[in-house]
């Protein structure tokens, strides 16, 4: 179980993986269910070999659109959170379940006659075999196309020796091909702020307060610094809390003051209120 609760890889909700696993999947099951005619689908109505394909075209076409739809939730669900290996699983059976809901509707269209749980139940086993198929090896690939990156990123960390932040004191920050872009003494950074597809990184330098702008996210960011200071308070907002002066109440929530007359207040969201409270009370 303790597998199971931890965090899936971050590709796999990647925008552009996401539209490949649709594709992949909407391909495959075409033409798995028409070459093969697998679980003897060719039987199940009696339909031409051209009314088959038409049928079968149809219900992929549905699967599409089902699988679409939880994609695009998915894609901004994980925006702002992230997914256990066990929520993933549950989202791929809410997937089975709508596909297999839809096809049971669409059976009654060709003069179905069994009842409709007999119906529902063979809908959902052969959309399981047929679904899950696509899924895994699109994951399968995923995760192969990611172990170069991951190699490389590793390969960095090991020649730069600077990207331990909880033992040097340094923060590195990647592009999202993993190249380094930026690298900030932890006393120095101050807060993150994320606008679309790309990070302002807000640290102090010799000119004073200066931001530099980088391709990728932050929950990618928010992942890299786990167990450091440098913490997820809102959405659209990581900080530094060493560099937290005052946490207050006002009238549109709990704000932090950095101290600065430059650096506007960093707002904190009720989904991370708890975590900043544990933090001051534990200083």
């Amino acid at each position: 179980m303790g597998f199971m609760r931890r965090k899936i890889p971050p590709y796999i909700y990647k925008k552009s993986n996401l539209v490949l696993l649709v594709v992949f999947t909407a391909v495959f099951a075409l033409l798995f269910i028409n070459i093969y005619k697998p679980f003897e689908s060719h039987q199940w109505y009696p339909i031409t070999k051209f009314e088959y394909f038409l049928y079968s075209s149809l219900i992929i076409l549905t699967g599409v659109l089902v699988v679409v739809i939880s994609r695009i939730v998915l894609f901004y669900y994980t925006k702002s959170r992230t997914l256990t290996y066990w929520q993933y699983i549950i989202w791929v059976a809410a997937d089975i379940f709508f596909m297999s809901l839809f096809y049971t509707m669409y059976s009654y269209t060709l003069e179905e006659t069994r009842d409709f749980a007999e119906v529902f139940r063979s809908s959902v086993i052969n959309t399981s075999l047929i679904l899950l198929l696509p899924y895994s090896i699109s994951i399968l690939y995923l995760s192969w196309k990611e172990k170069p990156k991951q190699v490389v990123a590793l390969e960095e960390e090991r020649i730069h020796g600077e990207d331990s932040p909880l033992s040097s004191g340094t923060f590195t920050f990647y592009d999202e091909k993993g190249k380094l872009q930026l690298s900030v003494k932890k006393d120095s950074l101050l807060y993150m702020e994320s606008a679309d597809n790309y990070v302002s990184i807000w640290f102090l330098s010799k000119t004073g307060v200066s931001k530099y702008l980088i391709r990728n996210t932050l929950k990618e960011m928010e992942e890299r610094f786990a167990g450091t200071g440098i913490v997820r308070c809102h959405r659209s907002f990581m900080v530094n809390l060493d560099q937290v002066k005052v946490a207050k109440r006002t009238s549109v929530g709990i704000v932090l003051d950095l101290g600065r007359d430059n650096i506007p207040d960093i707002p904190v969201s009720r989904t991370y209120a708890g975590q900043i409270a544990d933090w001051f009370t534990s200083v």
